[in-house]
């Protein structure tokens, strides 16, 4: 059951009645109202709008206790282990062929782009890389379910946002090895990608930054009267950062329609979920910012995909935020500077490999007989082909002059950038062998 849990805002129809025509349960915090039956003063005496909200008197003296585990927010999920649906599951936005087989493409590409340049960094090729192993369906998921108009700020493991978007295999080749076809011109970290056609804004490292922009961003569409959705990716670690909670209090405030996706997958790199944080998860933190909560496994392809068609219907409609938390696994390390495996179990590792989310959702499009074990054979070996012809194309593309280092910022140089220009090509031409292989002064 797909369940939208917190505090709804009222803005003309009633929040409840535009949840209701669609279909979806709510629980709401319910406003302070005296008992039936209850005198004026009595109501008077028992309640009492503060500057800062409302509340209810009581004359018992109680600590409120942390919500137990059978309170906490319930996990949706629309396919089984196996891939089939499970009978009875709400399911208010059913996939289509061509979307599913677009949708296991797209994952297909992501995993074996995955593979290959991680093994590209391994043998030198490029500096650093990042895969999204074992999230393949939240970030394809959520990515179906978004409009192409909406705008996305991610964290560094949601690059299949982008190839969902029409981003190749070629162009992520270029960014990570930093080419002349590369759009940030090599000034940037491997996996930092980022697109202004594809409404995709540019990766950075520090966790959680993208967070107030995402809400920046959100609230600058509703001045405009865009009826366009922000979409904020991040990872439960960088839910510990000041950032998180700047947004979401920015966004509930000042009624941004932006999408929170919290991807848990369990660990911040070598840090345990359990050492992060109590309570319950990140989604149990919405409701204590008013902002309408919701949970599904990330494993779910279709879960993921429902999820966020009711999230973003819900954040256009109120024009207001939404805070969405799918439940993952980080199948990979961290990144090709970590080694998981010095502080995970091998036997947790290989349990979570078993669950991948790609065979999963093979299963639901072989339940559907949209998709066979040949076809899937015959589709992984094409991608495989696609993905090394890019490497290797890439690889073979000369590198921005180091001229370029200078532009981009200013419209006319200014002094001091003169001088450190006119100092970088003084000592080049002094020492020509500090100049990498393929890379020229101008």
């Amino acid at each position: 059951m797909l369940r939208l849990v917190g505090k709804l805002p009222l803005q003309g129809r009633s929040a409840l009645s535009l949840l209701a025509s669609r279909g979806l349960k709510t629980s709401v915090a319910s406003p302070c109202a005296a008992p039936a039956g209850a005198s004026a003063s009595a109501s008077a005496a028992e309640f009492l709008d503060y500057p800062g909200g409302r509340v209810q008197f009581t004359p018992s003296l109680t600590v409120q206790q942390p919500a137990a585990q059978s309170e906490s927010i319930p996990c949706y999920r629309v396919l089984d282990g196996q891939g089939v649906e499970i009978p009875g599951a709400e399911v208010a936005h059913a996939l289509d062929k061509d979307t599913s087989i677009k949708m296991y493409h797209t994952m297909l590409t992501l995993q074996t782009v995955d593979t290959l340049f991680y093994e590209a960094q391994r043998q030198g090729r490029f500096s650093f890389y990042m895969t999204s192993t074992g999230e393949e369906a939240t970030v394809i998921g959520a990515a179906a379910a978004l409009s192409p108009e909406d705008i996305v700020f991610t964290q560094y493991r949601e690059q299949g946002v982008l190839m969902w978007r029409g981003f190749t295999p070629r162009q992520m080749a270029d960014q990570c090895y930093g080419n002349v076809n590369d759009v940030g011109k090599g000034r940037q970290m491997p996996v930092h990608y980022g697109s202004r056609d594809l409404k995709f804004h540019t990766v950075s490292s520090p966790l959680g930054t993208q967070l107030p922009h995402a809400v920046g961003a959100a609230y600058a569409a509703r001045l405009q009267g865009k009826n366009v959705l922000t979409a904020a990716f991040f990872g439960e670690g960088a839910a510990s950062e000041g950032d998180f909670h700047a947004a979401l209090n920015f966004a509930a405030t000042l009624r941004a329609p932006v999408l929170f996706l919290c991807r848990n997958n369990g660990w911040a790199i070598s840090t345990p979920a359990s050492e992060q944080y109590r309570g319950d998860g990140i989604a149990g933190r919405g409701r204590a910012y008013g902002i309408p909560t919701l949970r599904c496994d990330g494993g779910d392809a279709l879960a993921v995909f429902n999820a966020v068609k009711a999230a973003r219907e819900r954040s256009l409609e109120m024009q207001g935020p939404v805070l969405l938390e799918a439940m993952s696994y980080r199948s990979g390390h961290h990144s090709t500077s970590d080694d998981s495996s010095r502080y995970r179990a091998a036997d947790e590792m290989k349990a979570w490999r078993q669950r991948d989310a790609v065979t999963r959702f093979e299963g639901f499009l072989a339940s559907k007989g949209w998709f066979d074990a040949e076809e899937t054979a015959a589709l992984r070996k094409s991608i495989r082909k696609e993905v090394i012809k890019a490497l290797e194309e890439a690889a073979k593309t000369p590198k921005p002059p180091v001229s370029e280092l200078f532009t981009d910022v200013y419209d006319k140089l200014p002094a001091h950038l003169l001088q450190q220009q006119e100092e970088v090509a003084a000592f080049l031409k002094l020492y020509p062998e500090a100049l990498p292989p393929g890379v020229k002064l101008q």
